[in-house]
């Protein structure tokens, strides 16, 4: 008889199993929080100065691919938030004479943000219904963080597939 017809032994529990994904970076939607996100993209943040140009926010926002950009006060604290669509929407009110104006008088200054401990079905929420798509993640004054709902997204579909391998291996055996 071959020997994946043979029944299973005392010694077969004993197997380490291998799996592309572990449970460590697939919670469950309910379990899952903004620090495990951050954990696995890391804690980086660009930042920009109020006083900067909107052109050299351009520039930043290209050079670093990303979408938007913490505006820091001298002593480190956030001023602001500025994303591209501040910018687009800029451009289109001031045609011509848009990108020498400085950051401050287009960016975002009631800046809605995360803790590393929330849920991240509590800030997805707050993202879809503030329609924006990116989230400080801060500790007491300090920002720790970016998330984007781009990330919390890949998380959950990662996630959503080690659930489905997990729900094949229960059925095939």
């Amino acid at each position: 008889m071959p020997t994946s017809y043979q029944p299973p032994t005392r010694g077969d529990d004993e197997q380490k199993s291998t799996q592309s994904q572990s449970l460590q970076t697939n919670l469950s939607a309910a379990e899952a929080t903004v620090g495990h996100v951050l954990d696995s993209k890391g804690g980086d943040i660009i930042w920009i100065s109020p006083t900067d140009t909107i052109q050299h926010a351009v520039e930043v926002l290209r050079d670093n691919r990303i979408g938007a950009l913490l505006v820091k006060n001298d002593d480190g604290s956030v001023a602001g938030i500025l994303s591209e669509r501040d910018i687009v929407r800029r451009l289109a009110d001031t045609p011509g004479t848009t990108l020498p104006q400085s950051i401050n008088e287009i960016m975002v200054t009631e800046v809605q943000t995360a803790t590393r401990s929330e849920s991240l079905v509590t800030v997805l929420r707050r993202m879809s219904d503030g329609r924006f798509r990116h989230m400080p993640v801060m500790d007491g004054d300090y920002a720790v963080g970016m998330i984007t709902i781009g990330d919390v997204v890949n998380f959950r579909l990662a996630a959503l597939e080690y659930e489905a391998l997990k729900l094949k291996q229960l059925i095939v055996g």
